[in-house]
């Protein structure tokens, strides 16, 4: 009976292999429009991959570029019960609710060439248009040599392609402000409209240099208006597509009617592959992104011959795939035959020799288990020599760190002995207690890792001991974090304590707490980019004090999480460290009872959370701390902050302030060295906080790398500039980029000097020297009538400011409530940003400009010999004649009637 069930399965299994077939499936295909050359060629393409899957049946419905016809076809598709939609949007927010109606119904979607306004889809298809502008922006400033004029003529406004298309060309050609676009027109992915429109602008601008045209029916297009309105002149027309063929762009520009265009795949076979992929449950990208190129002259002969053999020989395969689905039919009916034949001949021999077999394998099955068996208990000594053998070499290695670090402790005491007493001397220079600060912060690292490495040693021994006593732990964590508020307000990190709780007492060892939170806040900062934010929370929940350290930093990965708290474990993130602070971290908190926990996600920050239970129960009477021997652990050094160093001698007030931007730590700090005795020096590391920096200060000069993390140099100059509040300020770039052209393009963000590295010192010096000499020749210190004579040499926009400033305290002289506030506010600057860039361009402050214009006016008004003192007074904007008169001698050193009795 057993062995004719097993014929009879046997039998089922042949012939069900002999009728498997791939899976059937239904796709429907929405297509925005199919009457172009590249809409059908992605239809072509599609059909062409699916042809490779038997029972694979593809449903199309071309809209003709009417969104409201698509959306109806699409939810017609729905209806029909496909299992798989593929839609090339006419435009993006139209379609978007039924594509995600599909989406939410759970039919896969795949979007081609189009994207919608949301993320609601499987996976999209399609080329880069905010490459393809880019490209094309980059290819046109090329070919125009960053110099000329443009027309872009875009697609449907409410279309991803047209708008990412427009941003990438916005973008490329942002760096190149010659290059102007002197219009940007709406031909709706149609030659006819793109013609109307282009017809309509093109005879206002004579000299055009070039055509962007956003697809290949309005290049053709954009060709025919230029021949008939400019015959004479041969403006260049830039299409996208790419398509091979008789019509497609790729002959255009074989043929000379276009001077180049932007290749873009239709994604038609690759919208297929995906679609069968996600259907046949195998792995696939949600984001499938098309490569670009550009197709001109110097190419195009190549690539046509390559398109023209390409479409020959998918000629060819269409006819051999026709030949093998024949031969197919005749395959499958052969092959199950062939199966059933074999199925039968199986079971008969299996039927013959299943009980030999049976005995045979039985005894074999025996003799193999008694030797698994004596193998088993050899392995098992093997592996207990071997963890003996590992045992004793982890704790000789273990002693030798441990001996090691005792050594290290001697030597790093007579480090730090004598560096304190020499820090506590006030006859050394600035430099010498600078370097001897280094070298106390480094001592103090050394001994905290040596620390960190005894402590790990003791865990491991079972040799430490808890000290826990009652503490206020919300009093503990502030306390914690004092020294880290300066790192913090250095680096503009966002740093604060959130909770809801006055003061909660905690039970727990004060000197393992601390290296918990000290460890976790260090990590928190080492990994925190500038700008950022830590928050330590925190809360009660039931019988337990949860506190938790939450950074944006860079995260951690699925890894991290799974391997932070193992010992000598570092992710991929952590340049620095030893791997010892967080499982060490976990011991003492295990060692109070509580858990330890990291959470987070690749590039969205990370949060680690500690839990200890609240009261005392849970410790042994050992484990509790004597009151005598209850002390904090903050009587340490920090570890990561510096010595405060001795205050140096204050540098004059009236000192020149000098802005250093320079990413390199080595190369900042020689410059500042090299300054500070000469000029107020502020110092930044990063191009974005550099120029911030410039902003709220306003200093009298800048000295700027090119390349810096945030914002490069150029970029910087070009900011300060063309903003009021910075526009007078010289600057030099100091770089390493020295050849012609970049030297001019930095001229031509207006630097006012550009020093290649490697430079000589004394230039710089005399450089910074140079120009804030020059700068003072540009002032004049008498306002009033010399102010018009003081705006000689200055730029148009430090012109302007200065007319305007005059104006504004003109209109107001006779309000004794003008003041410098009022001023700044109605400039849009701040009273430091208005006081510094007036003092830089005129020598004086607001306050000095405000008193000369009013004793001006009062001048005037004495020749009148009608008006009274009093009225005077009143009418330059002095509170009283009293004061008016003091002021009028202290100025001119005669009264005001002396000075009119002597006038008139």
């Amino acid at each position: 009976m057993r062995l004719a069930l097993i014929a009879l399965l046997l039998l089922t299994l042949f012939a069900g292999c002999a009728g498997k077939q791939e899976d059937a499936y239904v796709i429907g295909f929405s297509q925005c429009t199919g009457d172009d050359e590249w809409r059908r060629a992605m239809l072509d393409g599609m059909q062409r991959e699916l042809a490779f899957h038997n029972n694979t049946k593809l449903i199309f419905r071309d809209a003709h570029a009417n969104s409201a016809v698509q959306v109806k076809q699409i939810e017609e598709l729905l209806r029909n019960g496909i299992h798989l939609l593929i839609v090339s949007p006419n435009e993006s927010d139209p379609l978007t609710p039924v594509i995600e109606k599909a989406y939410k119904q759970g039919v896969p979607v795949v979007v081609v060439d189009r994207r919608t306004s949301s993320p609601y889809y499987t996976a999209y298809v399609g080329g880069d248009n905010y490459q393809v502008g880019k490209t094309v922006g980059e290819y046109a400033a090329a070919l125009l040599g960053g110099n000329g004029k443009m027309i872009e003529i875009t697609g449907l406004p409410r279309s991803s392609p047209a708008s990412d298309r427009h941003r990438g060309l916005v973008d490329a050609l942002a760096t190149r402000p010659s290059i102007r676009r002197v219009a940007t027109l709406n031909g709706q992915w149609q030659k006819d409209i793109a013609k109307s429109e282009l017809r309509k602008v093109l005879p206002r601008f004579p000299d055009l240099d070039l055509i962007f045209a956003q697809n290949e029916v309005m290049a053709m297009g954009a060709r025919e208006v230029c021949n008939d309105i400019f015959p004479d002149r041969k403006i260049r027309v830039i299409g996208v597509d790419g398509l091979p063929g008789q019509f497609g762009d790729i002959q255009m520009v074989y043929d000379g009617h276009i001077t180049a265009t932007a290749l873009y795949p239709t994604g038609g076979e690759e919208a297929a592959r995906v679609a069968m992929n996600i259907l046949q449950k195998q792995p696939y990208q949600k984001e499938n992104l098309l490569q670009t190129a550009i197709i001109d002259s110097s190419n195009v002969r190549m690539i046509k011959m390559q398109t023209d053999k390409m479409i020959s020989q998918q000629n060819d395969i269409e006819r051999q795939q026709a030949r093998i689905d024949e031969q197919l039919e005749i395959y499958q009916t052969q092959r199950g035959l062939l199966y059933v034949m074999t199925g039968l001949f199986i079971v008969s021999i299996i039927l013959g020799s299943v009980a030999l077999y049976s005995l045979i394998e039985n005894k074999k099955i025996n003799r193999e288990l008694n030797s698994k068996n004596e193998e088993i208990v050899v392995q098992r000594n093997r592996i207990q020599d071997i963890a003996e053998k590992a045992q004793e070499a982890t704790e000789s290695k273990f002693r030798f760190f441990t001996n090691i670090s005792h050594e290290f402790r001697t030597p790093l005491t007579l480090i730090l002995g004598p560096v304190e007493e020499l820090l506590r001397q006030k006859n050394e220079s600035p430099a010498v207690r600078k370097n001897l600060s280094l070298v106390q912060k480094n001592a103090t690292r050394l001994l905290w890792l040596v620390n960190q490495l005894m402590d790990f040693r003791k865990i491991e021994s079972g040799k430490i001991r808890l000290q826990v006593s009652g503490n206020d732990m919300v009093a503990f964590v502030r306390e914690l974090m004092l020294p880290f508020d300066q790192v913090a307000r250095k680096r503009r990190i966002d740093f604060r304590l959130v909770t809801a709780l006055p003061a909660l007492e905690v039970w727990f060892d004060r000197d393992m707490m601390d290296k918990v939170f000290f460890n976790l806040l260090s990590n928190a900062f080492k990994f925190t980019p500038d700008w950022g934010r830590i928050y330590i929370h925190i809360s009660q929940a039931g019988e337990n004090v949860v506190v938790s350290v939450q950074d944006n930093g860079s995260g951690l990965s699925d890894a991290d999480m799974a391997g932070a708290f193992e010992m000598f474990y570092q992710g991929k993130n952590s340049t620095k460290g030893t791997g010892l602070g967080l499982p060490l971290s976990r011991e003492f908190v295990e060692l109070h009872q509580g858990t330890i926990a990291a959470d987070g996600k690749k590039g969205e920050g990370a949060i680690f959370t500690v839990t200890l239970p609240l009261g005392q129960a849970h410790f042994q009477p050992e484990d509790l701390a004597d009151a005598a021997t209850i002390t904090s652990a903050f009587g340490r050094t920090a570890v990561q902050n510096e010595p405060e160093p001795q205050p140096a001698q204050p540098l004059p007030a009236d000192l020149p302030s000098v802005l250093l931007i320079e990413d390199n730590e080595d190369l900042l700090g020689f410059v500042n060295a090299l300054l500070q005795d000469q000029y107020q020096v502020s110092t930044a590391t990063d191009g974005r906080a550099g120029l911030d920096q410039c902003f709220e200060t306003v200093p009298d000069l800048v000295v700027c790398d090119v390349m810096l993390p945030g914002m490069d140099g150029l970029e910087i100059t070009a900011a300060l500039k063309s903003d009021l509040r910075t526009s007078h300020i010289p600057v030099i770039l100091l770089t390493a980029k020295n050849t012609p052209e970049q030297q001019v393009e930095g001229m031509q963000a207006r630097a006012d000097m550009y020093i290649t590295k490697p430079f000589s010192p004394q230039f710089l010096q005399e450089s910074i020297a140079s120009l804030l000499a020059n700068r003072q020749l540009l002032r004049n210190t008498h306002f009033g009538p010399g102010v018009a004579e003081a705006e000689a040499g200055l730029s148009r926009l430090d012109k302007k400011f200065v007319n305007e400033l005059r104006a504004l305290i003109i209109a107001r002289l006779d309000d004794p409530a003008l003041t410098v506030e009022s001023l700044g506010k109605a400039l849009g600057l701040s009273r430091v940003q208005l006081f510094r860039k007036t003092k830089a361009l005129l020598g004086g402050g607001t306050n000095e400009l405000i008193l000369n214009l009013r004793l001006e006016k009062a001048c005037t008004l004495l020749r009148n010999p009608d008006l009274t003192m009093a009225e005077i007074a009143d009418q330059t904007g002095f509170t009283s004649q009293s004061y008016f008169s003091t002021v009028f001698k202290t100025h001119f050193g005669v009264s005001p009637k002396d000075w009119r009795m002597v006038r008139s």
